[in-house]
């Protein structure tokens, strides 16, 4: 049988001051196409449908659109799981007659641990949940941690799992040594949040949410799909696609990717201010992506984000790129030092390479007083 593979769609986010969701639209229109393409048995939303537990009504009402596309249009079943970033209670809405239709959506996790069956492949459907959430349900007083917590729940899983039929543990979890981003809320302080990988030994393929590249781990049957979608600046170098899987009766699979085409890409611009509003480079560029762009010019600027939006209107994120001393300063510090300059006069060079603003006599007599009470304090010690 064949199933797509994605996750992470993070309806109604917020980047920087602007909502995503025409964005999702135009990639999620695209995704239904795919659906109608490929044609597959299931598509399998690994969580964060939503991007919080009470999403904005354009958030629901794309993704009712979506959902609706896809299960009733193209008679295509559904697969899917909250995540941390979804109200488990809001997504069991309506779950027990979905399946009517061939939706199998798990919001809460529950005692029930019994797999959704389609065209031979067993799907175990885990939403996340928080250890507390796994000890009390499970009555064990040993879970503390997301390790404890998703070890329980695939025991419980394997107390009746067949091993000679295929199956899909679906899921929404860190994986210990994935590549997080910025995007991602933690799931814990510290490393308690993360599972290891020989966890999903059992399953003949492992379908993730909750890290936004599909190359977040390197596992031949544990993936993550990725999101749609790049939602920080951290993410600016990721791929981004869905997985289309090809799984046999005994387990074994083919793996494909087909990366969707977003309204705008997000990504980095680093250069003088000069330079990124010379018509020569920015006739070469799309200039209506979401930038974050980092100028490497010295001092005082007027208005750069102003003059930077009339060539790049979707500037979201501007800084300074201050260098740290690197070996020439180093080299030119010891120098001065070798000089026996004084305070005042190695003051004054530090000021001059830093800046690009004259050293006022102004300037030179504050500096004076402050370094004379400093060494007047020092020599009182």
């Amino acid at each position: 049988m064949k199933f797509i593979h994605t996750g992470d769609w993070h309806l109604g986010k917020l980047v920087h001051g602007i909502y995503m969701t025409e964005d999702q639209r135009e990639v999620l229109n695209q995704f239904v196409d795919l659906v109608a393409e490929e044609q597959p048995d299931a598509v399998v939303i690994a969580g964060d449908l939503y991007d919080r537990s009470v999403p904005p009504t354009d958030a629901v009402e794309l993704l009712d659109e979506v959902l609706f596309r896809i299960n009733v249009e193209l008679n295509t079943p559904i697969v899917a799981i909250a995540g941390n970033h979804d109200s488990a209670e809001r997504l069991s809405f309506g779950s027990s007659w979905y399946r009517h239709n061939h939706f199998y959506l798990t919001g809460k996790l529950t005692n029930d641990f019994s797999p959704v069956h389609i065209n031979g492949v067993n799907f175990h459907l885990i939403p996340y949940a928080e250890p507390g959430v796994v000890r009390h349900l499970l009555g064990d007083s040993s879970i503390h941690s997301h390790q404890d917590a998703m070890k329980a729940v695939i025991g419980k899983i394997e107390e009746n799992l067949n091993p000679n039929e295929a199956n899909v543990f679906v899921g929404h979890a860190f994986v210990l040594g994935g590549d997080s981003s910025d995007s991602e809320r933690a799931l814990s302080v510290g490393g308690s949040g993360c599972v290891t990988q020989d966890l999903f030994e059992p399953f003949s393929f492992t379908a993730l949410g909750h890290l936004h590249s599909p190359d977040a781990i390197k596992h031949d049957k544990v993936k993550y799909s990725g999101s749609l979608l790049k939602y920080s600046f951290s993410e600016a170098k990721q791929r981004k696609s869905v997985s289309i899987i090809e799984m046999n009766e005994n387990g074994s699979f083919d793996i494909r990717y087909k990366s969707l085409k977003p309204k705008q890409d997000m990504r980095e611009l680093e250069g003088h201010l000069e330079e990124l509003l010379d018509p020569s480079f920015y006739e070469k560029e799309d200039t209506m992506d979401y930038l974050k762009v980092t100028l490497l010019d010295d001092g005082a600027m007027i208005d750069p984000m102003g003059k930077l939006r009339q060539v790049f209107p979707n500037v979201l994120h501007l800084e300074r790129k201050i260098e740290s001393i690197d070996q020439k300063h180093r080299l030119h510090f010891t120098s001065i030092q070798e000089e026996k300059k004084s305070e005042l006069e190695l003051f004054e060079q530090f000021y001059k390479e830093m800046t690009t603003s004259e050293f006022t006599e102004e300037k030179r007599g504050v500096m004076t007083d402050v370094i004379g009470k400093v060494l007047k304090e020092e020599g009182q010690k």
